[in-house]
């Protein structure tokens, strides 16, 4: 793939590598000083990350819980800014340790600065970790 340079390429580029579960490659997307938030995250789960470093130890073991197949309708919207975009999707797969189905719609509203991800908050359904296998942060535990 030639180097994404509009942060719709670099975010569809993501999804390609976590489709591929290479964890490593897609935290390589992240600027050191990068911040991931989950404006909805359950009790027990994380709302803020901050550095590369804490985004991949947060990432680290999703492929081991959560096996995604596909990521169908991906909507990407520029906004006024152009470093910013809004994302609607869905990532269909299934849960690793029951077999259940996984099927998760997403927002998302991302920042690019110079070629790498600064924000990223993370809008999902918190409901649907309450399903067996799905807590791979061990916020249950």
């Amino acid at each position: 793939m030639t180097t994404p340079t509009t942060p719709a390429e670099l975010y569809r580029h993501g999804l390609h590598l976590l489709l591929r579960k290479d964890i490593p490659a897609w935290v390589d997307l992240w600027d050191d000083n990068g911040v991931l938030e989950f404006p909805f995250a359950p009790e027990g789960w994380p709302e803020r990350l901050e550095g590369k470093t804490a985004i991949g130890d947060y990432m680290r073991h999703y492929p081991d819980h959560v096996d995604l197949h596909d990521f169908p309708d991906v909507k990407i919207h520029q906004t006024t800014a152009a470093e910013t975009i809004v994302v609607e999707m869905r990532g269909v797969g299934r849960l690793v340790e029951t077999g259940a189905s996984y099927d998760m719609a997403y927002i998302a509203v991302v920042t690019v600065e110079d070629g790498l991800i600064t924000s990223y908050r993370d809008y999902w359904n918190p409901l649907a970790v309450q399903q067996p296998g799905a807590d791979f942060v061990g916020a249950g535990r």
